[in-house]
């Protein structure tokens, strides 16, 4: 399985990079915090690692350590606006259980 972005998602990307001139993809990882235990990374790469998993979608990078990978494997990241909200969406089938703020999962 693949780490893999929607076209919304890409395209988002591409422009934060774009607006910020410099960067060779997104960095997703999982870190230990929240009511569930696991919270979700994000942030944008200027190089990527020796160590990095690189999965390419729709021209964008997405750049992922392997302790990560086991928590993030066959993920889908969407950017969606619903009403006056907008964000990047994490579908990832390994959650078994959300926080009520949806900010952490366990899996």
């Amino acid at each position: 399985m693949a780490i893999t972005l929607t076209e919304a998602a890409a395209a988002r990307v591409q422009k934060f990079i774009a607006n910020r001139g410099k960067g060779v993809g997104l960095r997703l990882g999982v870190k230990t915090t929240g009511c569930s235990g696991m919270a979700y990374t994000l942030e944008f790469s200027d190089e990527i690692q020796p160590e990095d998993l690189v999965f390419e979608n729709h021209g964008v990078k997405v750049l992922i350590d392997p302790k990560s990978l086991s928590y993030l494997e066959g993920t889908e990241l969407d950017y969606t606006r619903e009403g006056l909200n907008e964000g990047f969406k994490f579908n990832n089938p390994n959650v078994k259980d959300e926080c009520g703020c949806g900010e952490s999962f366990t899996v």
